[in-house]
C-alpha cells in the first residue's frame, strides 16, 4: 500500500494535509450559523450542503423537509445558509412588517449583466427607486384599461384551439398558452402586436424558450452556490447560465422598442414602457450630470431610470409574465380536461353570470370567484428574501418563504 502513495518528504506530507483540512473547513465552516440557535434540517455535504437533495424535485423534497421539520427548517445551499420558513406569522413579518426595513433584498444569482437591474433583483435604495417608478403601472385604472387587450387575444385564443379541435389535433397547451402570454404581455406592456398566437415560429416566442429552458443543475449554478464569491467574477466577466443568443435579441428588441416610442413623442400610449421613459425624461438633467454616482454608475437621489434599467424591467416582465402565465393555464386547462364535473360547474357558472359577453366591471367588482379556483390548492413552493442579517444572527442569512 505504501508504494502505491507518492515518496514526499514529512514537511510536504504536513503541507498537504493541512491544505486539505483547511479546505474541508471551508467547506463547512458556515454550517455552524443555525446549528448555534437550533434550527433542524436535512444531513449537510461539505460545500454541497442539502444541494444535491434538490435531485429529488424542488417541491418534493420541501414537502419532505415540511412534514419531517415542521414549518421552519435549516438549508444550505452550498455554503449559503438558508431558513425556510411556512409559519404564516413570520411569513407576515418578512413580507409586511419588515419588508421595507430588513427584508428587501432577493438572494444573489449568477444573473446576467442586463438583469443585475431588474426590480426583481435590484437592491435596497435601487429597488424602492425602482419600484416607485413601476407601481403606477399596476394600479386599478391602469388594470382597467388592459381588459379590451386581454379579452382581444383571449377571443384569438378561442378561434385557434377550435379550428384545431375542428380538426381534431392533438393541442399542446404550453405552446398555446405561451403564445398567448408573450401577446398580452408585449401588447399591455409595450403596446407591440407580435401575433405570436397566429405565427408559433415567432422569434420572441423561440427566444424566450430559450431562456427558461436553463437546467438548474448547470455546472455554473453549483459552482456559484458551493463558491458565492464566484458571482463576482461571474458578473464582471457577464458569464451566465442563460442563452446569450436570446438575451441579444431581447436586449436589441427593447431597444427599437423604446426608439421607436421616442419618436412617437408624448401623444403615444401611456403604457409600462412609456411610463418608464417618462420617468426618464422627467430627470434629464440628472442624467446627463451624474456626477455622484455609485459604484453601480447610478445617482440613486432621482427617481428616473437609466437605459439600462429600462431594458432590464423591459425583460423581466416578458420572462416572468410569460412562463408563470403560460404553466398556471396550461395546468388548469389539463386538470379542467381530466375533471369533467368540474369542468361543467365552471361552464355553468360562467354563462350564469356573463351570458352574452365578458365585461371588466362583473369581473373586478363582483365578490364572487370561480369555484375552480377556489378549489385549487397551491404546492409549497418557496421565493426567497435573501442576502439578509436576521435580527439574532451577525453574518447573512437567506430567507425562503
Amino acid at each position: 500500500m505504501m508504494d502505491l502513495l507518492p515518496t514526499l518528504s514529512m514537511e510536504t506530507w504536513f503541507m498537504v494535509v493541512l491544505l486539505m483540512g483547511l479546505l474541508l473547513l471551508y467547506g463547512v465552516w458556515p454550517f455552524r450559523i443555525l446549528s448555534k440557535v437550533g434550527i433542524d434540517g436535512p444531513t449537510l455535504l461539505p460545500f454541497f450542503g442539502t444541494l444535491l437533495n434538490y435531485r429529488k424535485g424542488f417541491m418534493k423534497f420541501d414537502s419532505e423537509c415540511f412534514n419531517k421539520y415542521g414549518k421552519i427548517w435549516r438549508l444550505y445551499d452550498g455554503r449559503q445558509p438558508i431558513i425556510a420558513v411556512l409559519d404564516p406569522a413570520v411569513i407576515k413579518a418578512v413580507l409586511v412588517k419588515e419588508c421595507y426595513s430588513t427584508f428587501t433584498n432577493r438572494r444573489a444569482f449568477p444573473a446576467p449583466n442586463l438583469l443585475k437591474n431588474a426590480v426583481s433583483m435590484a437592491q435596497d435604495e435601487q429597488w424602492k427607486r425602482i419600484r416607485t417608478v413601476l407601481s403606477p403601472t399596476f394600479t386599478s385604472g391602469k388594470l382597467k384599461e388592459m381588459f379590451p387587450i386581454i379579452k382581444h387575444y383571449g377571443e384569438i385564443l378561442i378561434q385557434n384551439i377550435q379550428k384545431k379541435m375542428e380538426k381534431d389535433e392533438p393541442i399542446d397547451v404550453k405552446d398555446v398558452f405561451g403564445a398567448y402570454s408573450m401577446d398580452v404581455v408585449t401588447s399591455t406592456s409595450f403596446g407591440v402586436d407580435i401575433n405570436s398566437m397566429n405565427n408559433p415560429k415567432d422569434p420572441f416566442v423561440k427566444q424566450i424558450k430559450k431562456l427558461t429552458k436553463f437546467k438548474a443543475f448547470d455546472p455554473l449554478i453549483i459552482l456559484a452556490f458551493m463558491f458565492p464569491s464566484l458571482m463576482t467574477i461571474f458578473g464582471t466577466l457577464n458569464i451566465t447560465p442563460f442563452s446569450r443568443e436570446a438575451l441579444n435579441f431581447f436586449t436589441e428588441s427593447f431597444s427599437k422598442m423604446k426608439e421607436s416610442r421616442l419618436k412617437e413623442g408624448k401623444g403615444s400610449r401611456m403604457d409600462f414602457l412609456q411610463m418608464m421613459i417618462a420617468s426618464q425624461n422627467n430627470n434629464k438633467d440628472s442624467i446627463n450630470n451624474n456626477k455622484n454616482s455609485t459604484s453601480n454608475g447610478l445617482d440613486y437621489t432621482y427617481k428616473g431610470l437609466t437605459d439600462n434599467e429600462i431594458l432590464a424591467q423591459a425583460f423581466i416582465f416578458v420572462f416572468a409574465g410569460y412562463e408563470p402565465t403560460s404553466n398556471s393555464l396550461g395546468y388548469m386547462a389539463y386538470n379542467l380536461a381530466t375533471h369533467p364535473d368540474v369542468q361543467q360547474k365552471l361552464q355553468e357558472e360562467i354563462d350564469a353570470i356573463l351570458p352574452n359577453k365578458v365585461r371588466n366591471e362583473v369581473i373586478v367588482n363582483c365578490p364572487w370567484r370561480f369555484s375552480v379556483l377556489q378549489l385549487v390548492v397551491v404546492p409549497k413552493v418557496l421565493f426567497s428574501r435573501g442576502n439578509l442579517s436576521f435580527w439574532f444572527f451577525s453574518e447573512d442569512v437567506s430567507h425562503l418563504i
